[in-house]
């Protein structure tokens, strides 16, 4: 079933998305996924710049100053999956539908590609993803992961 994109995850004037990679605010992702997130704290410039460059990346931003307020990748071949991992909203800007604009563009640029899986973890956010069809794996006992031996992710 395709995704159609939501009028009630519409953005308001002041904000504007971009799936620029020009556009992004390299510092302050970082800083963001490093010392805010769970999930990369801790996460080094240089394999957060790797990740960046092997990745489709997107924002929203602050219309008025052009301020970077959320930050999304996405790690795909393109074709038959793809995995949606550091959304991230700033503090000050939660609250605004900011996240629900995001994850709602981010899927519809998804969508045209005909993807067979778009997967993701998440350990607060479930309600969100919920929004938009993600649900608990159907067969869990088929998944496995190997943690790898790098530092943070």
């Amino acid at each position: 079933m395709p995704f159609e994109s939501s009028a009630e995850h519409e953005l308001s004037g002041q904000f504007e998305y971009s799936a620029d990679p020009a556009r992004l605010d390299h510092e302050r992702v970082h800083r963001w996924l490093s010392e805010e997130s769970y999930w990369a704290m801790g996460r080094s410039r240089a394999a957060h710049e790797a990740a960046i460059a092997a990745s489709r990346n997107f924002g929203i931003y602050d219309r008025a100053t052009g301020e970077q307020l959320a930050y999304a990748r996405v790690i795909t071949d393109g074709v038959t999956f793809a995995w949606l991992c550091d959304v991230f909203v700033a503090v000050e800007a939660r609250g605004h539908g900011i996240g629900v604009a995001l994850v709602d563009r981010v899927i519809g640029s998804l969508e045209p590609l005909g993807l067979r899986r778009i997967a993701l973890t998440t350990g607060d956010a479930h309600g969100l993803y919920e929004k938009f069809g993600f649900r608990p794996l159907d067969r869990p006992e088929e998944w496995m992961s190997r943690a790898g031996t790098a530092g943070p992710a």
